[in-house]
């Protein structure tokens, strides 16, 4: 962080309070090596040193305040920390352990993960404590993003059918059987759709228009390539679609009635949006009510040369950017998660949106 930070100037005076109080080089070199858990150091302070001491030195960092404020609103394992925080493991390990010593957070063991809380039986001084690092991890650049990706991080967690379907993935294509595909499984999903008015934004040449108009009752898709609207809109012509209707307009303002339609699709439309916030705000708009958004896109990426070679504007999107949008737009229920990376490089992630209006 720059020194202008509020996080940094709130950290820094902890660190300068405690400046006198370090250790000297000889009793840092006598610290016993034991251990309880392999990232739990203990022996960090020599004997004597107060506990307010200790806490206050353990929380002069703005990783673990984070982390502090993460655990403040409930239990987190290492996984779901680094999976909110972008953090490696062994940094947020080294982090815990040190909190731990404190006595500032606890763990409990259940089957192989571990769980991380703060104590529960703290005495007033250290709440006290721990509401000050909550009010300092507010100050940091990082607060936002995180508080965003815990919700999404317990929302999966708390969603078991999310975890059976991500075991699926990882298993579906190295086990074979004869007729299944994935292919074969979306004609069949397709078929028991109810009869909903749905609009494809960003649609291209239609594929999945003309998919999901043998089971809509309408399909409205809308692009920005007069080529594509009439390409799309003649082949729906000879393959007698005629509850497909495809029209020229902008994704942030599509030309379609507002509260009239019961589905919202942006299938890999959004990183060619001009604005993708926009975009998703145009969609609410034309949603009815209880109507749902399902956005599929990429994971922010490096591979430049997608601008090039495919048009295009954006090189994906951060899980808790999407999160937000929706959010913002209006949008309830919301789910964020990466359900697909390609095998081969450069190694595209493919994240699903859902939401509600």
């Amino acid at each position: 962080m720059g020194q202008n930070g509020r996080g940094d100037s709130w950290v820094a005076g902890l660190k300068r309070g405690n400046a006198r109080s370090r250790p000297s080089q000889s009793i840092r070199q006598c610290r016993p090596k034991n251990r309880i858990l392999p990232h739990f150091q203990t022996g960090s302070y020599p004997a004597g040193v107060p506990a307010t001491l200790k806490s206050l030195r353990a929380l002069a960092d703005p990783t673990r305040l984070r982390i502090v404020a993460l655990l403040e609103e409930g239990e987190l394992s290492v996984a779901e920390l680094q999976e909110i925080t972008k953090l490696a493991q062994s940094r947020i390990s080294t982090h815990l352990g040190l909190l731990s010593e404190t006595r500032i957070v606890a763990a409990r063991r259940e089957g192989k993960r571990t769980y991380y809380r703060l104590q529960p039986d703290k005495a007033p001084e250290g709440r006290r404590l721990v509401e000050l690092a909550v009010q300092g991890a507010a100050e940091l650049p990082e607060h936002e993003r995180d508080q965003l990706n815990r919700r999404r991080v317990v929302a999966l967690r708390d969603e078991q059918a999310q975890v059976y379907f991500n075991q699926v993935a990882g298993r579906f294509d190295r086990s074979y059987g004869p007729g299944r595909s994935w292919q074969a499984f979306g004609h069949l999903l397709l078929r028991i759709l109810p009869p909903l008015v749905v609009a494809d934004l960003g649609s291209g040449e239609g594929l999945l228009a003309e998919l999901l108009a043998r089971s809509c009752h309408q399909v409205i898709a809308v692009d920005n390539s007069e080529k594509m609207v009439e390409f799309g809109a003649r082949k729906a012509r000879k393959n007698g679609l005629k509850n497909l209707e495809f029209r020229l307009g902008d994704l942030s303002n599509p030309p379609i009635d507002d509260a009239s339609v019961d589905l919202v699709i942006l299938s890999q439309a959004l990183h060619h949006a001009e604005d993708p916030q926009k975009t998703i705000l145009g969609a609410h708009r034309i949603l009815k009510a209880g109507g749902r958004i399902i956005v599929l896109d990429l994971l922010r990426h490096t591979f430049t040369q997608a601008q090039e070679l495919y048009g295009d504007r954006w090189l994906g999107f951060e899980e808790a950017d999407l999160h937000r949008w929706l959010e913002s737009a209006g949008f309830r229920n919301i789910e964020v998660s990466v359900v697909a990376r390609e095998e081969q490089p450069p190694h595209f992630e493919t994240l699903l949106a859902t939401a509600e209006k």
